[in-house]
């Protein structure tokens, strides 16, 4: 996923109201930006940090920038949680993510289950059809070990009873974790924040609910997918 437009650096003040977070530019304007992240954002929200954020393509948004990224030691870490699906869907789409390869079609928010919307619907005449949720992950509380989620989600655990009602029926689903950090070598679920999605999570995998992890390269002009992450359990 390439960033339509260059991003402006610049110095976290602070993140509040979980949607707004305060920056100055590194021309030294200080602006508010829109922070597309309902999560808790552990660790990645420190005042001072450098963050890139993207200009507001319409002029009549109240806020006119994005907070995207934030810089954790020496790499990039995305914030911004509206950009995976995309991410994930040019990823397969580019052959980049061999597991998901092999389907003719590649559809986006396709309603299914009770009132849900899957992220990413794989279709082939020669398959059975395949349901891919994706969830954003930034948290890192041990040195390379990526984990999800941040903070209690009942909407996370929804998603996974509902994956593994679409196996009951006799379709392949898939929940896809993307880790937009480059500094992780491993994955595993935060049962200690969110133990009902740890059970749910465990349940729908017995089912037969395929789980993948993949780590993302990330500059300033764009983030992609790049290598698959172990997922322990």
């Amino acid at each position: 996923m390439d960033f339509p437009d260059p991003l402006i650096r610049g110095r976290l003040v602070k993140r509040y109201k979980r949607f707004m977070a305060d920056v100055i530019l590194d021309s030294s304007e200080t602006v508010t930006a829109h922070c597309a992240n309902t999560g808790a954002m552990l660790g990645v929200q420190d005042p001072g940090s450098e963050v890139w954020l993207s200009p507001a393509r319409n002029p009549d948004r109240k806020l006119k920038f994005t907070w995207e990224l934030i810089r954790i030691g020496d790499g990039l870490v995305g914030i911004n949680t509206a950009h995976p699906n995309k991410i994930v869907a040019d990823a397969i789409e580019s052959g980049r993510i061999p597991e998901l390869a092999g389907y003719a079609t590649l559809k986006r928010e396709v309603k299914y289950g009770e009132n849900s919307r899957i992220d990413i619907l794989l279709s082939d005449d020669d398959k059975p059809d395949c349901y891919v949720e994706i969830k954003n992950v930034h948290l890192m509380r041990t040195l390379g070990l990526a984990e999800f989620p941040d903070s209690v989600s009942t909407r996370a655990a929804k998603h996974q009873d509902e994956l593994a009602n679409m196996v009951k029926q006799g379709a392949r689903a898939v929940i896809m974790y993307l880790c937009q950090r480059e500094d992780c070598g491993s994955f595993a679920l935060a049962a200690d924040i969110d133990p009902d999605y740890a059970a749910a999570a465990a349940a729908a995998r017995d089912t037969g609910v395929e789980a993948l992890c993949y780590a993302c390269n990330l500059t300033p002009t764009a983030i992609t997918t790049e290598r698959r992450l172990d997922i322990k359990y």
